[in-house]
């Protein structure tokens, strides 16, 4: 067979994920090199928690818009800008990392525009479900978004066992593995409820896949029928 020499030795990542990386990433290097006096001055210092107060999600704030039925823009967009700050550099960089992996193997087979909506829709749905369940104050960081991609990841997954005749349930080992993590460290430390957030997106892009995966329908239709 002809092999073509000047082929990438792996498949390039798709485009949409390095900008969303690069966003997420380029924030934070802002605020770490702001931390440690690199740029800015003395006012830099400052500036990670300013960006959480600003553009953070608000559970007052939302808890505001569900009792008196509006949507300020000044509210409505922290649904979205809270999936690009996070606590710390390593939070920040775990969360990017999982993006690349994530985005590329979902994006491989669904395509960029469907990682652009899981990631989006997952991260407003997952923030939503936590303003509507939890009681805490601020919820910051990607984890929701990518656990919306690591959703669609385990339907691909699903749908693969299940087209081959195997146990279905062995395409949740990531989500079991990862919900997992989040129960040991709630029990040996204060983690806050952020995994609620997590949980609905994953919810969410596991659903969504259904929609945004060429002939996803017609694939669960016959997955469905085979059991």
């Amino acid at each position: 067979m002809h092999q073509d020499h000047n082929a990438p030795p792996f498949n390039p990542m798709p485009p949409v994920v390095w900008v969303l990386f690069l966003i997420l990433m380029g924030i934070e290097v802002v605020f770490t090199l702001g931390e440690q006096g690199i740029v800015g001055g003395a006012r830099a210092v400052g500036w990670r928690l300013g960006a959480i107060s600003d553009y953070g999600f608000s559970g007052v704030a939302f808890d505001w818009m569900v009792k008196n039925g509006q949507m300020p823009f000044e509210y409505v967009i922290r649904c979205f800008s809270y999936m690009f700050l996070h606590g710390s550099f390593t939070a920040a960089i775990f969360s990017g990392v999982i993006l690349l992996a994530m985005g590329k193997l979902v994006g491989e087979v669904m395509g960029q525009l469907a990682v652009i909506i899981l990631f989006f829709f997952s991260g407003v749905f997952g923030v939503v479900i936590f303003g509507l369940l939890t009681d805490q104050a601020w919820l910051i960081g990607a984890y929701p978004g990518v656990y919306g991609l690591i959703g669609a990841y385990t339907f691909l997954l699903w749908q693969r066992v299940a087209g081959q005749g195997m146990q279905q349930l062995t395409a949740f080992r990531l989500i079991g593995f990862l919900m997992g993590i989040q129960l040991i460290f709630g029990i040996f430390f204060v983690t806050g409820q952020d995994w609620v957030a997590e949980l609905a997106g994953f919810i969410c892009g596991f659903s969504l896949s259904v929609i945004v995966m060429p002939g996803g329908i017609a694939r669960l239709r016959a997955a469905i029928q085979r059991n």
